[in-house]
């Protein structure tokens, strides 16, 4: 079972200050964080296998409106 540990940055105060950073200017401080936040902008939110897929089926009926 996990016990937790001691951490210098979290007795400083410096986890705090971060989370209140980013939550000030919106932008997530961690490299997983941005890309969790890249990812929802580009998608929309949802899944991007369901994205991909739509962008397909909207592109097929594009290429096909304009062949006719």
């Amino acid at each position: 079972m996990n016990k937790g540990g001691f951490s210098w940055k979290r007795a400083l105060g410096i986890t705090r200050v971060k989370t209140r950073i980013s939550r000030t200017i919106g932008i997530p401080l961690t490299k997983s964080g941005r890309q969790r936040k890249v990812g929802r902008i580009v998608t929309g939110g949802g899944c991007l296998l369901v994205f991909i897929g739509v962008m397909g089926i909207v592109s097929l009926l594009l290429v096909l409106a304009i062949s006719l």
